[in-house]
């Protein structure tokens, strides 16, 4: 078997077949294949695109390529969330500790934020002492006996993506609807749950920008992990506006506090009993989605919601205090309030820019090299839809200096559209997909 004729052949249209991708990723995890010959195949398969069974093949064969969480020691149903990226997305911070009270254990790998978008690790670093450093043992103990655990990925699961991945981002091969749903799904199915939840995001914050975009990856996603023997089922939602107000690592963290006490209610609470209704009616523990969202609304009234993400923090070596004493997080020392420039509705918010905004302050990263300033960030006063008054806030920014304060006022308002004219918001939730339908194409 020749790389050459299998790019050919891809390249002409051709579909691979089972072998020829399992030789093709084995090949070019073990360095056999290189580089330049993989930039081809990517870049073919980018204009070419693959069949559903091409898809699953790709998926299963970088699933292979490395090691798998084995969760048969952890009692009763495992399941696990991932999202397509966003900004101000602090969902697992809310949504794990309510599906583990309602008796569904997650068990949740996460990642570092990059660009204008956050990373759960790093929010979670917030509380001081808290690590996502864990050996397999320990994670599946945790898991166990408090009902999630969040940890930093690791090198041995899906080799072949991190290597492929890097290669896309340098290519211009990142967009492909096949390379995408292969790179999601290998590191869900690798982590082993029984239930994967996806919250695939549309507009002009996400990847997919358009709704058509995100249904189709919806569906794809779904199919192909259904296939591959795991309860799947995608949730397509609005990321044209930042999710929720805040955006920045302890400013997230605060806000998700806020949402566990029972003192938020907006499209992050939307967002995160939509998702925990999947898990808990895919998982059994709920007979239907009704008696689910009565279980997650219950454990936020109650405080067990919240009571378990203190037992999670401090499992993970984190103070708990500040679970219940949030001024204990990481605080900016400026503070600067951004007045609307005009009197009007709110129209839209450039989530991206408002993603970017944090990130120059120091909230997030340009490069994987980049450190992260925990305290820096934005809140949001005013979302798509709301009447705002000429000089009336429109948020806050959160700065090490005056300087770096004064420069983000003036970015965060310049992300807003102000018109003169009510504006509609459109729905939040786009809709699920429980299941893709037969014959669809990746």
């Amino acid at each position: 078997m020749r790389m050459t004729d299998l790019i050919q052949k891809k390249r002409d249209g051709g579909a691979l077949t089972r072998e020829e991708i399992r030789w093709m990723i084995g090949g070019y995890t073990q360095g056999d294949i290189p580089d330049y010959q993989m930039s081809a195949m990517a870049m073919a398969i980018y204009f070419r695109g693959m069949d559903m069974d091409e898809t699953y093949e790709l998926t299963m064969a970088m699933l292979d390529s490395g090691d798998r969480i084995d969760l048969s020691a952890v009692s009763g149903i495992k399941a696990d969330k991932h999202s397509t990226g966003g900004v101000g997305d602090k969902t697992s911070l809310v949504l794990c500790p309510m599906v583990a009270a309602c008796g569904v254990k997650m068990a949740k790998l996460s990642g570092r934020g990059l660009g204008h978008t956050g990373g759960t690790i790093d929010k979670l670093e917030s509380f001081p002492g808290f690590s996502t450093a864990m050996e397999e043992d320990a994670f599946l103990r945790q898991v166990d006996r408090v009902g999630f655990a969040i940890a930093g990925q690791t090198a041995q699961l899906c080799p072949a993506d991190k290597k492929l991945y890097a290669l896309r981002d340098v290519t211009a091969t990142v967009a492909s609807m096949p390379l995408i749903v292969s790179s999601i799904l290998c590191k869900k199915l690798a982590a082993g749950a029984d239930v994967i939840v996806l919250d695939v995001k549309c507009g002009s914050g996400a990847f997919m920008q358009t709704e058509q975009d995100a249904f189709g990856l919806a569906q794809a996603l779904t199919q192909v992990g259904r296939r591959a023997g795991r309860k799947v089922v995608a949730v397509v939602t609005d990321m044209d506006e930042p999710l929720g107000n805040a955006v920045g690592n302890a400013l997230e963290v605060k806000e998700a506090l806020a949402a566990l006490r029972g003192e938020y209610r907006g499209d992050l609470m939307d967002l995160c009993l939509t998702l925990g209704t999947q898990i808990l009616r895919e998982g059994g523990a709920a007979k239907d989605d009704a008696e689910a969202r009565a279980m997650l609304e219950n454990a936020i009234s109650s405080g067990a919601a919240l009571e378990k993400f203190a037992q999670f923090v401090r499992a993970q070596g984190g103070d708990a205090a500040a679970v219940y004493e949030p001024s204990l997080l990481p605080e900016a020392p400026v503070k600067l309030e951004v007045p609307a420039p005009v009197g009007g509705y709110v129209k839209r918010i450039h989530a991206e820019g408002v993603g970017l905004v944090s990130m120059r302050l120091g909230g997030g990263r340009a490069s994987k090299e980049d450190s992260v300033d925990l305290a820096v960030g934005v809140v949001l006063a005013k979302k798509v839809g709301d009447a705002v008054a000429a000089g009336e806030s429109l948020g806050w920014v959160h700065a090490r200096t005056a300087e770096a304060a004064r420069q983000a006022a003036e970015q965060l308002a310049a992300c807003y559209e102000i018109g003169p004219e009510p504006v509609e918001r459109a729905p939040f939730i786009k809709g699920v997909v429980r299941c893709a339908q037969e014959g669809a194409t990746a």
